[in-house]
């Protein structure tokens, strides 16, 4: 240990690049967490997150070979031949697991569109390398025709790098350092079975509010209020708030701690509705507050409460494994939406690309 430990000290002394190098990484690192500890809802987190990954590991990797030291090397590659691999069984069969995570879900679910999105993200993908393979692989296909085949490979390609990004962030959402020193704690809806009855995943919403009120109360501060957040939809019997506050009565809490917001319809009014409930019961906007859905809902959530002047993050309930895939999909297609101008605006540009590049082939200009 201690000639590596020297090996090491001498190379950093006699290597100034590899020092400048060293500097870059450290500032990489304090640009990523000073910016997701600052707000930890902006999705630029997440290239920050990606920039300081890489500029780590071409920073170990050059550390690892310049130093040439045998054991280190194995370790290594060790550990980059399973991340390869990895990897590449995931690109490359994605498709296998998608199929068979929307058998088990159909298994146990209703076969409702939400819960087809991985069968059809699974059929989307078989039909894009089919896209590819007969662009490429058939001799007698023109140029100009796998040049517009082409785009949707590129499409996909710049897609996917969006979900990576979203992914990045929603999971370094889950971690992010809770405060227990909360006035208000909002629940969010998300409906009602038969019209009058909470689902398993708002339950679990509710049970992880309970969970925080307790262990703030332990920590010496003031027992919270909750904050129920839905209204009524039009095939149920009672607002989601008031079968919430029903069900958070039976477990305990006491009825003056719970406040009602029954006019909302989505979660971008859960958040301004109970933003104005809380400012009424407060008497002012001096309040601390922190939200509560599931975990797969988090960051969509928080980007919404942001935009409502909600200056307080979320945490999550457990969701299911064999769900998440279907709901993380869910979310994705809406943070999508939400910035739908920005992203079809990059895939209009493509598009245009493309059969600029294919018009100009099956013209010969080049």
């Amino acid at each position: 240990m201690k000639s590596i430990f020297y090996s090491l000290l001498f190379f950093f002394s006699q290597n100034r690049t590899f020092s400048y190098f060293t500097i870059l990484v450290a500032i990489a690192a304090v640009t990523f967490f000073f910016s997701w500890l600052t707000d930890p809802r902006r999705l630029i987190n997440g290239l920050f997150f990606t920039f300081f990954i890489f500029s780590l590991a071409a920073w170990f990797t050059f550390l690892v070979y310049a130093t040439n030291l045998p054991s280190f090397r194995r370790i290594y590659l060790m550990v980059g031949a399973f991340l390869v691999s990895l990897v590449a069984f995931i690109v490359f069969f994605s498709w296998t697991l998608l199929l068979w995570n929307s058998y088990v879900v159909l298994k146990h679910e209703s076969h409702t569109l939400p819960n087809l999105l991985t069968l059809i993200l699974a059929i989307a993908m078989l039909v894009l390398w089919a896209f590819i393979f007969i662009g490429h692989l058939t001799k007698s296909t023109p140029t100009w025709f796998r040049l517009l085949l082409d785009m949707f490979p590129t499409i996909a390609f710049y897609l996917a790098a969006v979900m990576y990004n979203f992914l990045i962030n929603l999971l370094l959402y889950q971690i992010v350092p809770r405060r227990y020193h909360q006035d208000y704690l909002i629940v969010l809806g998300a409906g009602l079975i038969n019209g009058n009855r909470l689902s398993n995943i708002q339950a679990a919403r509710i049970n992880r509010a309970i969970q925080f009120a307790y262990h703030q109360q332990e920590k010496g501060q003031p027992f919270p209020k909750f904050i129920m957040s839905g209204g009524q939809g039009p095939n149920e019997t009672i607002s989601e708030a008031s079968a919430m506050a029903a069900y958070a009565i039976k477990r305990g809490i006491p009825a003056d701690q719970i406040l009602l917001e029954d006019q909302s319809r989505n979660t971008e009014q859960n958040m301004e509705f109970s933003k104005i409930v809380a400012i009424n019961d407060h008497g002012d906007d001096d309040f601390r507050a922190c939200f509560f859905t599931s975990n797969y809902h988090l960051l969509r959530a928080a980007i919404y409460a942001k935009e409502a002047g909600l200056d307080g993050n979320g945490i999550g309930s457990y969701t299911r494994p064999y769900y998440l895939p279907n709901a993380v999909l869910r979310e994705f297609a809406g943070i999508l939406v939400m910035n739908r101008l920005r992203h079809f605006t990059v895939m209009a540009l493509i598009v245009a690309a493309y059969v600029a590049l294919a018009i100009c082939k099956l013209l010969n200009v080049f």
